[in-house]
């Protein structure tokens, strides 16, 4: 087990650490949510929830900036919750809970982009469904060999996939501006809901779907130990990374809202693509946009699997998860098994899901835990530890935080009452789980792991 003592190298920059951020934000997500979000909102008043998604993200990004300059490490929220809520005798419990989960929606989450990429994929070639989910398998294949390398060598790779990215969005925006309408933009009614209930409920549905495409702002905190001055550059990736995205984003669906009417976006598989083939009035761009597209999704599967792929490996190198995910490539210096592991189940997963239920529920599951009991543990943690110095506290603190817990409640009530059950189901078996752990095994500090966290 003396892998468990090589550290990973500190070798990725400010600017790598953004593009490694900024490419797991984008993804596939806004070009498969759109349309839900539309249907959800019925018009235009679908930016409402990229508005709400972006204060979303402002505000739990100022958490996440706080815990990753204060405890930089592999692991993200392993590290946080257990640093939080240690002085209150819950570390250790809360830590596994987000293993736990972990374990659960992580190749949920790849599993899903993939599919996102084998759907998009569908627009360029006549696929049946078993042929769909052979290609989000074969995506998750090529990733894992473009992950299996030194980091220093994956960051080279995402600045290129993030100017890639960038430039597709770009393209999109500023190719749709001479054909835009802005009365297709403004064309909110308020009567297409039958009550208020109706529309809040919509609303939080919506933004849900919203979410889900800003969601990997805190990609980096799970890169702690490989990023150079992480105490600075986390803080900095963070705020860049939301502030840059939610420029793109609602440019992005301003844009499309103003050249395609509301009721096509709706009913459409490929918002994206059918965008492009209209303003250019060619089959043929539409094509090369869905390429592009395709590019940006799986440089978003790229990022969010390197990031996973190092809380598990964090978990078992102090002792709270199987000692094997705690290896390391004895010379590429990567958790090489968690990677492997995690792309394993993801693939199996990609064999029977549904997409758009796997996205609501990927993000219920996480809510609780690793969102609402983080910023609730930052408020507890500061009010008990006072005068700690770090090198970034939030302003107006406990504020930010807690509008993000409001924020994240709201979403949380306004989903569907199945998938609040799963929600509540992993959390109550996880608790069962850690406490037979905890009879059978005793605690992991009673062990020599060798942890940097």
């Amino acid at each position: 087990m003396a892998e468990l003592n090589v550290q990973p190298e500190k070798k990725l920059s400010l600017l790598q650490a953004t593009a490694v951020n900024m490419i797991d934000m984008v993804g596939i997500g806004p070009f498969v949510t759109t349309s839900m979000i539309v249907s959800y909102m019925n018009g235009p008043m679908a930016l409402l929830a990229w508005v709400l998604g972006a204060v979303l993200s402002f505000m739990d990004g100022m958490v996440w900036a706080e815990m990753g300059s204060r405890w930089p490490a592999a692991g993200g929220s392993y590290v946080f919750l257990r640093k939080l809520y240690e002085p209150f005798k819950a570390g250790a419990l809360m830590s596994f809970l987000f293993i736990w989960q972990t374990t659960i929606q992580a190749p949920l989450v790849i599993a899903s982009g993939a599919l996102g990429f084998s759907k998009y994929l569908s627009y360029l070639i006549d696929l049946t469904a078993t042929q769909k989910k052979l290609a989000a398998i074969a995506l998750i294949a090529l990733i894992v060999l473009l992950l299996y390398r030194n980091i220093k060598n994956i960051g080279r790779i995402s600045v290129l996939l993030w100017i890639i990215t960038g430039g597709t969005i770009l393209w999109l925006i500023f190719s749709g501006l001479p054909h835009f309408h802005l009365q297709q933009v403004t064309d909110w009614h308020t009567e297409r809901f039958s009550s208020n209930d109706l529309f809040y409920t919509a609303l939080g549905m919506a933004s849900l779907k919203s979410v889900y495409s800003y969601l990997g702002y805190y990609n980096v905190c799970h890169l702690g130990a490989e990023i150079k001055n992480p105490q600075v550059n986390i803080p900095r990736t963070i705020m860049i990374s939301i502030g840059g995205i939610t420029f793109l984003y609602l440019s992005m669906q301003v844009v499309i809202l103003g050249v395609l009417p509301w009721e096509t976006i709706k009913n459409s598989e490929f918002v994206g693509s059918l965008y492009f083939q209209t303003i250019y009035g060619s089959r043929l761009v539409g094509e090369v946009a869905t390429v592009l597209i395709l590019i940006v999704a799986g440089a978003s599967l790229f990022s969010a699997t390197l990031g996973y792929s190092r809380i598990p490996y964090a978990a078992a190198e102090r002792g709270d998860f199987f000692p094997i995910f705690g290896k390391l490539h004895p010379r590429l210096e990567f958790p090489y098994v968690s990677l492997l592991i995690l792309s394993a189940i993801a693939m199996v997963l990609a064999v029977s899901m549904d997409l758009k239920e796997t996205i609501a529920a990927i993000l219920v599951i996480r809510i609780p835990v690793q969102f609402i009991a983080q910023a609730v543990g930052l408020i507890m943690w500061r009010s008990k530890i006072k005068n700690e110095p770090a090198h970034f506290k939030m302003s107006l603190f406990p504020i930010p935080a807690i509008i993000s817990i409001i924020l994240w409640i709201y979403i949380f009530t306004t989903q569907k009452a199945t998938n609040m059950a799963i929600a509540g189901g992993v959390i109550g078996t996880g608790i069962i789980v850690f406490f037979i752990k905890e009879k059978l095994f005793g605690h992991p500090e009673n062990k020599n792991t060798g942890s940097t966290a």
